[in-house]
Parts: C-alpha cells; sequence; structure tokens
C-alpha cells in the first residue's frame, strides 16, 4: 500500500548557530501524521525545486504560518516597516505552488500566512496590520507570552457562510479559534471566496472558487490541536478525506 504523502512547506531559518537552513513546526508534521499520511518537508528555496515534480510525487500541500511576511510588491504595495520581515524564497515557492495544486486538483491547506498566499497567488492584496483598522481587534499573540496553552487558546468566534464548505466541514455555523496573526486579507484574489469571518469584519476562512479539489485557508493556527481540538480536527479530516 502506498501512504498518501502530504509537502508541507519550509521557512528560511537564519537565527542559531550553524548554517541557514529550512524548518518547519513540529505541530504541522504531527497533524498530517494524524489523518494517517507522511508529512515531507519542502524546502523553500527555489533554486533547489521543480514544481511540477512536486505536484506528481504529492498527494496534497499545507501552506504553513510563518514569521515572515508576504512581500508586499507581490501584490502591487511598497514594502515598509509594517510589513516586514520577509521571505521571498519562499514567496516564490509558495506562490507558483498554490497555482499548480489547484490546478492539478491536489489537496490544498493554507494556515495564516498560507492562506495570505493564496489569496496573493489569485491577485489578492494585503492589510500590513489588522489592528490599526478602526474597529478591528488585536488579532496577534499575547505579548511576551511564553506558555503555548496561553498563546494557542481560543481567542474569537468565526462565523462562516450558512450551507458553504465551511459549514459543511464543522457541521456548525460558528466556531471558535486561536488568533495569531498580524496582515490579513484587504482584497480578494480573482477566485478567492470568504466564507469566515471574525466578530470584527476580519476573513478568517477561504476557498478557492471552481478548484478541482480541496483548495481551503483559514487565517487561524488550525494545526494547534489537530488530534483533538473540535473544530481543527474537523478541518484536518476533511483535508485528509481529499488527498
Amino acid at each position: 500500500m502506498r501512504w498518501k504523502t502530504v509537502g508541507i512547506i519550509g521557512n528560511a531559518q537564519t537565527e542559531g548557530p550553524g548554517a541557514p537552513g529550512q524548518r518547519v513546526n513540529f505541530r504541522y508534521m504531527d497533524a498530517v501524521a494524524s489523518i494517517g499520511a507522511v508529512p515531507l518537508i519542502i524546502p523553500a528555496m527555489p533554486d533547489t525545486q521543480d514544481i511540477g515534480h512536486l505536484i506528481e510525487i504529492l498527494d496534497g500541500i499545507v501552506l504553513t504560518g510563518a514569521r515572515p511576511n508576504v512581500h508586499p510588491r507581490r501584490f502591487g504595495h511598497e514594502p515598509g516597516p509594517a510589513y516586514e520581515p520577509y521571505d521571498e524564497d519562499r514567496d516564490d515557492v509558495a506562490l507558483a505552488l498554490v497555482h499548480a495544486a489547484v490546478e492539478a486538483g491536489l489537496a490544498l491547506l493554507g494556515i495564516c500566512r498560507g492562506m495570505q498566499e493564496m489569496n496573493v497567488a489569485f491577485g489578492g492584496t494585503l492589510y500590513p496590520e489588522i489592528r490599526d483598522l478602526p474597529g478591528r481587534m488585536n488579532h496577534r499573540m499575547p505579548k511576551g507570552e511564553t506558555d503555548p496553552e496561553v498563546i494557542y487558546r481560543p481567542r474569537h468566534i468565526v462565523r462562516v457562510t450558512p450551507s458553504g464548505v465551511f459549514a459543511e466541514v464543522f457541521g456548525t455555523e460558528e466556531v471558535l479559534v486561536n488568533s495569531l496573526h498580524g496582515q490579513g486579507i484587504l482584497e480578494e484574489g480573482g477566485r478567492i471566496v470568504t466564507e469566515g469571518w471574525a466578530e470584527d469584519g476580519t476573513q478568517e476562512a477561504i476557498r478557492v472558487a471552481e478548484a478541482p479539489g480541496f483548495a481551503l485557508g483559514v487565517q487561524w493556527h488550525a494545526e494547534y490541536g489537530a488530534a483533538d481540538d473540535p473544530v481543527n480536527r474537523r478541518l484536518w479530516e476533511a483535508f485528509g478525506a481529499a488527498l
């Protein structure tokens, strides 16, 4: 029996001892393993990748959250301190993977930055800092906190489109999620459909219109509690069923 294989995009690791490298938080790998698939790290290094080959050998792709943001020039905005830091090598690989995965019908799940990459890949734009907008809450993690149980605890409700894809996945139209992001969607990309919003109007759940396979993104960190959180577990099970 051939195991399903899920590629998880990496991020540049420049801090700490030794040479620069690539990293993926273990929770993403655990989440993929929890649905009976084999996690495979995709280095975000354009010169080492062949997107066509990745699409051929993988059954699904997870675009992870990350500290660096999508470079604003990718969506026609000028760079500035609010958008920093960047990982342009990841931009190259991730944006190409979005188009290739959707076209091939591979299961695609975007989480936090990954959801934002999906939006940018289809021509959308991003806010540099959600909390600066009138009427918006601070979606960033608690400042100075180090306890994962506090960092990843549910913080706000997301309401999803009745009878939409996410309502079917979750079995409800209202879910409670964590929040660890600064940026967010400004304008939807051409094929991006929003199906979930926080109480302050921030877009939290998207799908790619007319995608032949699973192509969903969420703004919260669904990798946390993937095995037992009632919301995140349903999302990973739906992703696994689509592989």
